[in-house]
């Protein structure tokens, strides 16, 4: 067999395996700590519809300055926030600080 005709069948199998991959990407939801109900609900109905669509969705409130002090007011959102999608997503792992954000991911039950 020749080296042509041996790159060209390495080509057609890797070809063929990225056919059957799939790729995840992931959605993020960016809220403040001050977020208006209206506002909250719009954000949740997105969430839902990524999530739908199969991705993934990060969840993140972002804290400036002096509302780093009161870190609870962004759980209790991510919480309401989880509370919204019980029903078609779960949660990877607890709500985590990275930085200046309270960050949560959720997966497609």
């Amino acid at each position: 067999m020749d080296f042509g005709k041996f790159k060209y069948e390495l080509s057609k199998k890797e070809k063929e395996t990225r056919k059957k991959q799939h790729v995840i990407s992931t959605k993020e939801i960016r809220m403040r700590p001050k977020i208006e109900e209206h506002d909250f609900e719009f954000k949740i109905k997105h969430a839902r519809k990524f999530l739908l669509e199969g991705d993934r969705v990060r969840a993140s409130v972002q804290f400036k300055g002096r509302e780093m002090i009161h870190q609870e007011f962004g759980r209790k959102i991510l919480e309401r926030f989880i509370e919204g999608l019980q029903d078609i997503a779960k949660t990877e792992k607890d709500p985590v600080m990275e930085g200046g954000q309270l960050v949560v991911f959720f997966v497609k039950k």
